[in-house]
């Protein structure tokens, strides 16, 4: 059985060296999102990337190979959404997060 409905897509632009309470950032919104059990939740590592401060992150730059950009994306309806958004407002001090809205079938 198949089941279509709205969702929404959060995406949370940021880094291997950003932090949270000395834990990487990225590992506590995935958390979060487990705990608040959210739909799903995925970090993808870049190759290569720059931000709003236009420095550039490089597998290819030894001296920045442990700093790659990051994106967290988390999936799920809009109301359970709600629920971690204002987390990301305490933990994401600099990056960006995007919200979109999308269709989602769970099978």
């Amino acid at each position: 059985m198949e089941l279509v409905q709205n969702g929404i897509l959060v995406r949370v632009f940021t880094c291997e060296s950003a932090k949270f309470n000395g834990k990487p950032l990225y590992e506590v919104i995935v958390h979060k999102a487990y705990e608040l059990n959210l739909a799903g939740a995925t970090v993808i590592r870049g190759v290569l990337g720059f931000g709003m401060h236009h420095k550039m992150h490089s597998v290819k730059l030894i001296e920045l190979s442990e700093d790659l950009p990051l994106i967290v994306e988390i999936v799920d309806t809009q109301e359970n959404i709600e629920r971690i958004m204002p987390f990301l407002g305490e933990t994401v001090k600099d990056g960006l997060v995007t919200i979109e809205p999308l269709r989602m079938i769970k099978r």
